[in-house]
């Protein structure tokens, strides 16, 4: 394990000696490149450095201890102690460092949520998951740019998609695949009893040009009116667009900008990014049979989590996680959720890896 940290540590002093160098101060696209690969090893070494300094002190405190002087020893006593919670601490750290990276957790995300099981009502429980959302990636500083929006006249969404950009967002967007099942008193029951309806969230990473190209042959191209709820939401010029790939009968509509242009722009990045997922998920279900050791990412038919108004409590059944502060989360303060599928998504593979060794 030390081996291959002490390349990174190498390497890591080495782009930072570059940064420094005249030709990569004048070129910005090669300084980004260098910060990016700094910033990808960063963690590890840093960390490491950490740990090297706390065997050097558990190292520097036995010696003390061997010699014999007697006015050291309890503070060198105390400082073994700590150092080796330390060093223990920082060692297992690093064993979840080293596990290998989900290569799309850098990307930028495409989320697209739809009204399941419980009709109008789904449909307003998929305006309040876009709600949380849009709160949760404000508070991470990300940008939230809607796609396309088909709107109920209640002011729900029997769909909606939209792109979140920022440093990472695929890594804490990426949980969030699969059936929520909400359970509440509908804003159109007047007896006051409680239903239970799903919607359902895909999450994609964003292809890149490089990794996906289309033949322009392939793709079927209309536009239309923008359509919604009326008032503003009626365009009364046919900017809307719709990409029809015709090799997989993928449909993309976009409706949300004015223009024409834009529209389809936004269109064959969701084309893109959802051709990419399919051709993803098929590679890891041919390599490693879809591992269970994947909490996350998981299949959009299984139902991840539930929201249970009445007693304000949510429950993420992947983990086991429950949590009575609903209304908190569904202000957007995700992170606790998250933080927790995350820990388990990693225990699951530290696991696995070491099953493997």
């Amino acid at each position: 394990m030390f081996e291959k940290i002490e390349i990174f540590d190498k390497r890591y002093s080495e782009l930072n000696s570059r940064l420094y160098e005249p030709s990569v101060a004048a070129d910005p696209e090669a300084y980004q490149k260098i910060m990016k690969e700094i910033k990808s090893i960063e963690e590890i070494v840093l960390t490491y450095r950490e740990y090297k300094a706390a065997v050097q002190t558990e190292r520097e405190s036995l010696e003390i201890l061997e010699s014999g002087d007697s006015e050291l020893r309890e503070l060198a006593q105390l400082e073994l102690d700590e150092a080796k919670e330390k060093t223990e601490e920082l060692s297992e750290k690093l064993k979840i460092l080293l596990l290998p990276k989900d290569p799309n957790d850098d990307r930028n995300v495409i989320v697209e949520i739809r009204g399941g099981a419980g009709g109008e009502e789904s449909a307003l429980f998929s305006a309040v998951l876009f709600r949380m959302y849009t709160m949760y990636a404000e508070k991470r500083g990300y940008r939230v740019e809607v796609v396309n929006v088909n709107e109920t006249e209640l002011g729900g969404y029997k769909e909606i998609s939209f792109m979140i950009e920022g440093d990472g967002a695929y890594s804490r967007f990426k949980y969030e695949s699969g059936v929520h099942r909400v359970q509440r008193v509908p804003e159109t029951e007047s007896q006051g009893r409680v239903h239970t309806s799903t919607t359902t969230v895909a999450v994609l990473p964003e292809a890149e040009d490089v990794e996906l190209e289309i033949d322009p042959k392939d793709l079927k191209i209309d536009t239309f009116r923008s359509s919604g709820a009326g008032g503003q939401h009626i365009n009364k010029t046919s900017s809307a667009i719709r990409v029809t790939h015709i090799p997989t009968g993928t449909v993309v509509e976009c409706q949300d900008e004015r223009s024409q242009y834009k529209n389809k722009d936004k269109a064959l990045k969701v084309l893109k990014s959802r051709l990419l997922k399919e051709k993803q998920d098929k590679q890891a279900s041919e390599i490693a049979a879809d591992r269970k050791s994947q909490v996350g990412t998981g299949d959009r038919s299984e139902r991840i989590r539930t929201y249970n108004y009445p007693q304000g409590r949510l429950t993420d059944h992947r983990i086991g996680l429950t949590l009575y502060k609903l209304e908190d989360i569904l202000n957007g303060n995700l992170d606790e959720v998250i933080d927790a599928l995350v820990t388990a998504d990693r225990a699951e593979k530290l696991k696995e890896s070491m099953e493997q060794q």
